[in-house]
């Protein structure tokens, strides 16, 4: 029993730490890729089943297949990093995915010709357009559904963090102050100065302009309802509609001196506020 418990002791800080270290994604990546492999490969030829009578291991198949992966895998990943620092940082939506799926399979395309081409003249094969075509085919679809797979969990929590758990840093002169999303009501100007105002009240003048904060914010959180004020949908407590298709927007927060008591949104903008606040 001696000997037993330590080695029972050590195997479970191992695993955890395994878990909780940064190496664990790629892990997780490294592991969706390799079971996808073992499918597609015994799914590809009958003799390939496990169950039939002249099975044998597709050895041949399994490794083209992890090739083939590490470099869409390098190819997906190389616009995951530009697309996370471009987009989706910043929002995560439909269209957004769609272009960088799209842009990956496109430069998988670029990709998977020339390796094709190069991979037919070392083995002495020819080159076929027919067989080139289904393959690109074939290895798009697999590429979406593997993409798919490995970066799900990463938009997803994107996407949490996006709406959420996000956070700003406003800077004031010397003083640096952290706000989450869900604490800041809106933002306004007011002789040149951009205010943060947060849900219990509290106002902190920032060395942001308007236009800087609706480039870096969260738009479907905050929406810029004019020129004065970027105001959080959360914040929002009552819409009224007031003379030529204009609204007016009162806040659930209020503040001394009724800068932001009442928002005007002018009738050009006022669809996309709907569609925004709804």
């Amino acid at each position: 029993m001696s000997k037993t418990g330590p080695t029972k002791n050590t195997i479970k800080p191992f695993w955890h730490t395994v878990i909780s270290s940064a190496a664990w994604p790629w892990f997780q990546k490294v592991l969706v890729v390799a079971i996808f492999s073992l499918i597609v490969n015994h799914l590809a030829s009958r003799d390939s089943f496990p169950d039939g009578d002249s099975y044998s291991f597709p050895l041949e198949g399994f490794l083209s297949s992890i090739f083939l992966c590490i470099l869409i895998g390098i190819i997906a990943e190389l616009n995951f990093k530009y697309y996370k620092k471009k987009h989706f940082s910043k929002k995560v939506e439909i269209v957004t995915i769609v272009w960088f799926m799209a842009s990956t399979l496109g430069c998988t395309t670029l990709m998977y010709i020339p390796v094709n081409i190069i991979l037919n003249i070392v083995t002495g094969g020819q080159t076929e357009l027919y067989y080139l075509v289904i393959g690109l085919l074939i290895t798009l679809v697999l590429s979406f559904i593997l993409i798919g797979l490995l970066y799900a969990q990463d938009l997803y929590n994107l996407y949490q963090l996006s709406i959420k758990d996000a956070e700003i840093t406003i800077e004031s002169g010397a003083k640096t102050t952290k706000l989450t999303y869900e604490n800041i009501a809106c933002f306004y100007s007011e002789n040149k100065i951009v205010y943060a105002v947060q849900n219990a009240g509290k106002i902190i003048n920032t060395d942001f302009t308007l236009n800087e904060l609706e480039e870096r914010l969260n738009d479907q959180l905050f929406l810029r309802a004019n020129r004065q004020i970027i105001i959080h949908k959360d914040a929002v407590d009552q819409i009224e509609k007031i003379e030529n298709g204009k609204l007016r927007v009162r806040l659930k927060t209020s503040i001394e001196n009724n800068a932001i008591e009442e928002i005007t949104i002018s009738r050009y903008k006022r669809k996309a506020f709907m569609d925004w606040i709804s």
